[in-house]
């Protein structure tokens, strides 16, 4: 016997529906893991675009030899941004593989229709992308500890302190 308030097949779409959407979280979790990498790099980057800036700021009165000293800090500058820019585009385009991942999930509900294949493709495009992201993020950040060490030898050697192995 059915149930004239409820029918059986409203049950079955709100069941469906539910699903859909259970199945649609994996992913918004992985947008805000983005997300959040998103605003790391931002900091990074902003805080290279500062050093940087402090570092052109010294090149007015420095000598040939603290130019040439500026002039590779800036080209490790350079090469940091370039890398934080690729772990942005990175990590943004994995963003978007996320969404259109969600949307192709939702469309395919509504559609009846098999989008599996294209929701594998999105979903995987979005863990690649993430993945590519953070692998540029930590080429940054063996470039910063290089130049931070760099910095402390140098700063050592201008003390006259010996410099560690």
């Amino acid at each position: 016997m059915t149930d004239p308030i409820f029918p059986t097949t409203v049950a079955t779409t709100l069941e469906s529906t539910a699903h859909v959407v259970q199945v649609a979280l994996s992913p918004v979790f992985l947008l805000s893991g983005i997300a959040t990498l998103l605003n790391v790099f931002g900091a990074r980057l902003a805080r290279v675009a500062d050093q940087a800036d402090h570092v052109s700021a010294q090149l007015a009165g420095a000598t040939d030899a603290e130019r040439r000293r500026l002039g590779r800090r800036l080209d490790r500058l350079h090469r940091r941004s370039l890398a934080l820019d690729a772990a942005v585009f990175m990590a943004a385009l994995g963003g978007v593989a996320t969404c259109a991942s969600v949307l192709t999930l939702f469309v395919g509900a509504l559609r009846d229709a098999t989008v599996a294949t294209l929701l594998f493709g999105l979903f995987g495009a979005a863990i690649l992308c993430t993945l590519c992201a953070l692998v540029a993020f930590g080429f940054e950040m063996l470039l910063a500890s290089r130049s931070v060490r760099d910095r402390i030898t140098e700063r050592r050697a201008s003390a006259g302190l010996p410099t560690e192995t």
